[in-house]
């Protein structure tokens, strides 16, 4: 008897992280299904050989294809369906975070598009108002859909495709493949704040499962899910903090990065650099460790964001400003993300092990309101969201000041939850920090609070979870 076949792609680093570095694809595998995993074409024999196991089948995700067929086959339609279906998600959620990305578009676009912004906002008005325009256009998305597939559709026969979102990438094509051909459909949630943030599914997909009631809520009452098709099983990414299956000795961290035991450590993780600097907070921060303004002798550890190695002038602009601040100050350091490759580039989850230790032994953790608030909280440490305005901005490009991205949905969460601070100014970094270093343990109780809130599932069994529902999802016709 023919083993049921089931195709997830993982197009991004997260994706690789939440299918193969939890329990997902081997709970998968041992319930004798057979899985084809697309992924960039750069890096099929490079994930074969590390994950590489009976069952398991790595196949090309074809992206430049489907890149092209975006750029070639009606892209000034294509390009305004998926502005609107990200745009138009319904008012009954917070869409701070989607009208943000609405003044990036606007901000940066060429004149035609700017011309055609009037319209378009009238548009946007529409679809959030009224659930029969939002239904439209998602089917209307359906027009553009390729044959980029079909041989690896007829070759095996799967009985579900599963993709690391509902179609806000490209991964709407092999959705749309799969939907044209009547294969079921599911996709997963793999960062914080994907269901607030994307909206309209990209293409038509049966099931999707998140990671709490909030996600749920987001998607049933922003993005029109039957809360019937919507599961909650936590998030796998996180199994292995919660299990401590990553983390290295204090003492190997340490010397890994040149630092000294007897100081006190602050982690700072770049965030948000799409829309604005970061430099603001590191300079700050590096003030107070080197001139020691602390309330305890103290180190910084600075962890470079995964858009700071893109091809961009201003993000490679910043990272070098950033190692030469490390390399002039002292008590400074800086980390790296490492690659995984391919169009995956630094988003990847190569070095889990540096994640997961840099936070742990952090004695504060700071960031912009990165999903590595919940990272950090889940490992118990002090979090600070730092959020100090750059004089600047990204000149000639669209910038956000820091200090008013506090209502978005996620970063509106986490302020309200007292699981941890927000400082607007260097003194207010400053005061923060020294509340933490003198009192480790204060807001502890709402840090546990707000990662239940939003995890769920705090036992490391979210892998396991998804994957027992996604195999429920076999055999089933929506």
């Amino acid at each position: 008897m023919a083993k049921s076949r089931i195709f997830i792609s993982a197009d991004h680093g997260l994706a690789v992280v939440y299918f193969l570095q939890s329990d997902v694809l081997s709970t998968l595998l041992e319930a004798g299904v057979e899985v084809v995993l697309l992924t960039d074409d750069g890096l099929v024999e490079q994930i074969n050989r590390r994950f590489g196991r009976p069952g398991l089948i790595i196949e090309g995700l074809r992206l430049a294809q489907a890149e092209a067929y975006f750029k070639t086959v009606s892209p000034f339609w294509q390009w305004w369906l998926d502005f609107l279906r990200r745009a138009g998600a319904s008012r009954r959620i917070n869409l701070e975070a989607v009208e943000s990305y609405i003044q990036q578009v606007r901000a940066e676009a060429g004149p035609r598009r700017k011309r055609l912004f009037r319209f378009m906002q009238l548009a946007v008005a529409a679809l959030r108002s009224w659930r029969p325009a939002r239904r439209a256009l998602v089917r209307a998305q359906q027009r553009f859909t390729p044959n980029i597939y079909a041989d690896l559709f007829a070759r095996y026969q799967p009985e579900l495709v599963v993709a690391s979102t509902p179609g806000w990438r490209h991964d709407r094509y092999l959705l749309r493949e799969a939907a044209a051909r009547r294969v079921p459909t599911a996709a997963v949630i793999v960062g914080w704040d994907n269901s607030s943030s994307y909206s309209l599914p990209g293409a038509p997909v049966d099931w999707i499962t998140c990671w709490s009631e909030l996600q749920k809520d987001e998607l049933v009452q922003g993005s029109d899910w039957d809360p019937e098709r919507v599961h909650i099983g936590g998030i796998p990414s996180y199994d292995g903090y919660f299990r401590d299956e990553w983390l290295l000795p204090r003492e190997q961290y340490f010397a890994q990065h040149g630092l000294d035991p007897k100081r006190k450590l602050i982690a700072y993780a770049s965030s948000f650099i799409t829309f604005s600097p970061n430099i603001q907070n590191i300079e700050a921060l590096a003030e107070l460790v080197a001139n020691d303004r602390l309330a305890a002798p103290s180190q910084l550890l600075i962890r470079l964001h995964p858009n700071h190695f893109m091809d961009v002038e201003r993000f490679a602009a910043e990272r070098e400003q950033i190692r030469a601040l490390a390399a002039r100050m002292p008590h400074v350091h800086v980390v790296e993300p490492v690659p995984l490759g391919g169009s995956l580039g630094y988003y990847s989850g190569e070095d889990m092990p540096e994640k997961a230790s840099m936070m742990a032994y952090s004695d504060v953790f700071l960031t912009v309101y990165s999903t590595m608030v919940v990272e950090a909280s889940v490992q118990g440490r002090p979090v600070v969201s730092a959020c100090i305005d750059s004089p600047v901005g990204w000149p000639g490009k669209f910038t956000l000041p820091l200090s008013r991205i506090g209502d978005w949905p996620t970063h509106s969460r986490f302020r309200q939850s007292g699981a941890g601070r927000v400082a607007y100014t260097p003194a207010e970094l400053a005061a923060a920090i020294n509340h933490y270093l003198q009192d480790p343990q204060a807001d502890q109780a709402e840090r546990d609070a707000f990662v239940e809130r939003e995890c769920t599932f705090t036992d490391g069994g979210a892998g396991r979870r998804t994957a027992e529902y996604l195999l429920s999802r076999l055999g089933q016709r929506p």
